[in-house]
């Protein structure tokens, strides 16, 4: 008779014992699966700060034209960024007319010395539409040269969601607009944006096909 009463106490305090136990399980068990939606909140947060398609080319330069810029040297984006935009312009041989324009016009150290510019840079092929006659008479009139130049700069860093609807003054002090999106842009309605968003030490140059002329 003691010996049974020995062993439901027994059994009666084990179970006591292991209850608070099974409980504990129970409940570490339902905290693990509320805690499985804050992990898919993180997942979620994570995919929502992937780069997008705007945010990348507000880094990188864009355009078809950019292929044809060297990978290595002075003349590629890396050595480019090193040096102030008159000398990185130089280093590209798709601007030597723009670099031989800014040297009769006297601008190479303006340029060199500004800070946080915007250069709509011509190409070679942007100063050939114009007939020679004109173009060689406009390099040898110091001040209209230095009018057109100073026209294509833009007294701030331009990013490409600036330019997609936009009124800047140059600082030959007039206007030009520009529109466009993702890598296709134009600047007044007629010169179009080949190589964009190449930095240089001090601006952001914008490779463009046409030259611009002051209104």
């Amino acid at each position: 008779m003691n010996s049974t009463k020995i062993r439901r106490t027994a059994i009666a305090v084990a179970a006591a014992a292991l209850l608070p136990l099974s409980l504990a399980a129970c409940s570490d068990s339902g905290s693990g699966n509320e805690a499985a939606p804050p992990s898919a909140a993180g997942n979620e947060a994570q995919s929502s700060a992937t780069p997008t398609e705007d945010a990348m080319t507000d880094d990188q330069p864009f355009g078809p034209a950019c292929a044809g810029v060297p990978k290595e040297g002075a003349g590629s984006f890396d050595g480019m960024a090193k040096d102030p935009v008159a000398t990185a312009a130089s280093n590209n041989p798709a601007l030597s007319t723009l670099v031989t324009a800014v040297k009769q016009a006297g601008l190479v150290d303006t340029l060199n010395n500004a800070e946080n510019i915007t250069v709509f840079a011509p190409t070679n092929d942007a100063f050939a539409k114009i007939p020679k006659a004109d173009l060689d008479k406009v390099l040898a009139d110091k001040a209209t040269l230095t009018k057109i130049l100073t026209y294509h700069v833009v007294g701030q860093k331009l990013t490409p969601k600036q330019l997609e609807n936009g009124s800047f003054e140059t600082l030959q002090k007039g206007m030009i607009t520009t529109k466009g999106g993702g890598e296709n842009y134009t600047v007044n309605d007629t010169s179009k944006v080949v190589c964009g968003n190449v930095k240089t030490s001090n601006a952001n140059v914008y490779i463009v096909d046409t030259v611009l002329m002051p209104k």
